[in-house]
Order: C-alpha cells, then structure tokens, then sequence
C-alpha cells in the first residue's frame, strides 16, 4: 500500500504551453508498472482553462469544486458542476477549464499507453472558450 497524504506534494503552476489563465496542479499520482493509472488534482482560476488534447485511453474528471465547462471538438460545450464526472473517449480532441466568472478544480484521471498518457495540441482560443 502506499499513501499519498494530503499536502505532502508542493502545489504547481500549470505549464504555460498547456493552459491559458492561472491553473495550479497538486497531489499528482502515477501507479507502478503493471498498472497504467495516474492523476492530479488540478484548480483553474476564472477563464482559465486546458488547450486541446487527448488522451490514448480516455479520460476521466471528477468535478469537486466551483463551476466549469469541458468541450469536445465539435460539439457543444457543456457546464460542469461539483458531483459531476466527465468521461472524454479515447483520442478524441477536448478541453475543460473553469467558466468565465467561476473557479472550477477538478480531479483527473487517464491511463497510459506506451508511456504516453496525454497529447497537447493548440490553445482554445477566446472566441471558441466563449462561444462554446
């Protein structure tokens, strides 16, 4: 058994070259090989958000804390609230972020395929964060 206890790990910065706006990353988790899971929790402040990405196996977000809103490319953009869970297919092109006039922390949850557990694309530009 290993435990991560709350607090132990420092609090990050969200890369620039990942997220637009202040987004900070905590309690990151990867399991040991055989297993593939791994996470972090991560807070966005208003209007910020993730850029495009996916995930080679899906991905998984547990919503805990304000309000916010996740997109897949190509479809509307959805409101995420406390309680939700957003389950984003594997390979397909999506963002998530906080609203933009609410903070929004989210757990997220992806495994790994061949190493790799994400693919970061370009940023979500204003016009499509704010027309959704």
């Amino acid at each position: 058994m290993k435990i991560l206890r709350s607090g132990s790990q420092p609090v990050k910065a969200g890369p620039a070259e990942y997220f637009t706006g202040e987004v900070t990353m905590e309690m990151e988790f990867a399991a040991e090989t055989p297993a593939r899971i791994g996470g972090l929790t991560v807070t966005f402040a208003p209007g910020a958000r993730t850029a495009w990405h996916s995930h080679p196996l899906g991905q998984t977000v547990f919503v805990t804390e304000g309000e916010g809103w996740a997109q897949l490319d190509g479809e509307p953009r959805q409101v995420i609230r406390p309680g939700d869970i957003v389950w984003f297919p594997p390979n397909r092109r999506h963002w998530h972020g906080a609203t933009a006039t609410s903070a929004m922390t989210h757990l997220a949850i992806a495994e790994s395929l061949d190493g790799s557990r994400v693919t970061w694309e370009d940023h979500v530009s204003d016009a499509d964060y704010l027309g959704g």
